[in-house]
């Protein structure tokens, strides 16, 4: 087997029994990087050299007996997270040159465990986007193709397109997204690979370039649930510098992945049967059914009464926060700064954020900015507010009946570049059934279940109580267990 197509679990323990070095795993993926890189653009940054380097440090520290957690994994970071001393761009021409000197404590704490970085991935501008083509640093192109027409590009979904087309294509082992509204899920499921959002405020969100700083949360893409376990557990814990963060115990996700779900109640919302769902869409949700009915777990309808309000409460309460964070960049202390010579302040502002901003940033402060401005605040960003404690309260009633729930994760497959960029309430659309876990605070987990007609992935979802990973995981698991899921993208190391 190539170092590529090892697992992170794999990979652990060959590089325990010495089969292979930290330094000869990196190199592999930094070879795969080099050749599919030009292609599909998933990274915008490299870092080589300081790859080697550390995996040089922990091929030494396992010589030593000092291995650590995930000691030599070549992982990518979403070029959202800050890393002290490498270019952080968020996809964005206003930040294209920005090097923070301090590190994001996710990154950090993945690095305390050992992982090697290989570079810096694409995403949407911001994070704003469900399909990687916003970014300023160019698209993001699928490794999957459609069986009858290889040549069209496609998406990988967004905004975490770049991390989940990285590992689908075998250049790293895993990766960091965050997910607002789907950003880690739909990319995930474009693309063949598992990915999750985890309960917000189980990750830090320190150092991670804010969006929406109420829906944001940090974590992690692979190619199975197990490794996605495995690197959630480094990437979690309480930090005292973020606000948010949970002071809660840090399981061990991984161990729940073997526990089975005889006897878990597993919950069917009928609001998610949308008109004009593909027909192969919910064949496969009814299989995903099935699949763990045979396992021992019971399939019970709900009903989420409010998910039909989900997508416009986000679209209200998203680009409010946008809006809010994102007034920092003016191009007086870091970032772009565009200014004639006899520019005033107000003059040196509207050049630098007419220049350094994309269309859909500029689009979703605008929209943010009306919501919360004098005399609209009450009609859109307050309502938004109690229509999602109402969707939270949905949430809470039905784990009252069940353990967990599962949904598609997207209305479709990948879509080809271009195909929806002249609608963004298409667009928006992709979100659809991954809006609510954020509005929620919930974790929710993509697993690749099945093939469409044209051969791409299709992705099941599966959504658990605050805090709950471990039952997510498990149920995740038997899922990945029943399909079986082998397929592979038509670009890809070593192919």
């Amino acid at each position: 087997m190539r170092p590529t197509d090892l697992t992170i679990a794999g990979a652990l323990e060959a590089l325990g029994r010495r089969a292979l070095s930290a330094e000869e795993l990196t190199r592999a993926h930094l070879e795969a990087i080099e050749a599919l890189n030009p292609r599909l653009n998933a990274l915008i940054t490299v870092t080589a050299e300081q790859a080697l380097a550390q995996a040089r440090e922990s091929d030494a520290r396992r010589t030593r007996g000092e291995a650590r957690p995930l000691d030599g994994i070549p992982l990518a970071i979403k070029d959202l997270f800050c890393t002290a001393g490498v270019r952080t761009t968020a996809a964005s021409r206003i930040l294209h040159n920005f090097v923070p000197p301090y590190e994001s404590t996710v990154t950090a704490q993945l690095r305390r465990d050992g992982a090697v970085f290989l570079g810096k991935a694409n995403l949407d501008e911001f994070a704003m986007g469900s399909s990687n083509l916003t970014s300023a640093f160019g698209p993001v192109e699928n490794p999957w193709s459609r069986r009858n027409d290889p040549e069209t590009r496609l998406v990988p979904g967004g905004s975490s397109g770049g991390s989940a087309a990285a590992v689908a294509a075998r250049m790293a082992l895993g990766a960091t997204g965050t997910d607002t509204g789907g950003s880690i899920r739909q990319p995930a499921a474009f693309c063949g690979i598992v990915g999750i959002k985890p309960t917000y405020g189980r990750c830090s969100r320190y150092g991670i370039v804010a969006f929406a700083s109420s829906l944001d949360q940090a974590g992690p893409f692979a190619r199975t649930v197990e490794d996605c376990a495995i690197l959630l557990r480094s990437m979690s814990g309480h930090d005292p510098k973020d606000s948010t963060s949970a002071e809660v115990p840090v399981p061990d996700f991984a161990a729940a992945c073997r526990r089975g779900v005889r006897g878990l109640r597993i919950g069917v919302p009928k609001e998610y049967r949308l008109d004009g769902m593909p027909a192969e869409i919910e064949a496969l949700w009814r299989q995903g059914l099935e699949w763990l009915r045979a396992e021992g777990a019971e399939p019970v309808e709900i009903s989420l009464p409010h998910t039909q309000y989900a997508l416009p409460t986000y679209y209200i309460v998203a680009p409010a926060e946008a809006s809010s964070n994102l007034a920092r960049y003016d191009g007086v202390r870091y970032g772009l700064r565009v200014a004639a010579p006899d520019s005033d302040l107000r003059d040196m502002y509207e050049r630098t954020r007419a220049a350094g901003f994309g269309q859909e940033v500029k689009r979703r402060i605008m929209i943010g900015t009306y919501v919360l401005s004098a005399g609209y605040y009450e009609a859109y960003y307050l309502k938004a507010q109690k229509v999602r404690a109402l969707i939270a309260r949905d949430f809470e009633r039905a784990w009252e009946r069940v353990d967990a729930i599962l949904t598609p994760a997207t209305p479709s497959a990948a879509f080809a570049m271009g195909e929806r960029t002249d609608d963004p309430v298409t667009m928006y659309l992709n979100d659809v059934f991954t809006v609510t876990a954020n509005l929620a605070g919930l974790p929710g987990l993509a697993v690749p279940a099945g093939l469409d007609a044209e051969g791409l992935p299709l992705g099941l979802q599966v959504i658990g109580r605050p805090f709950d990973e471990e039952t997510v995981f498990a149920v995740g698991a038997a899922l990945e267990r029943a399909a079986d899921f082998k397929a592979l993208p038509r670009v890809r190391a070593g192919a």
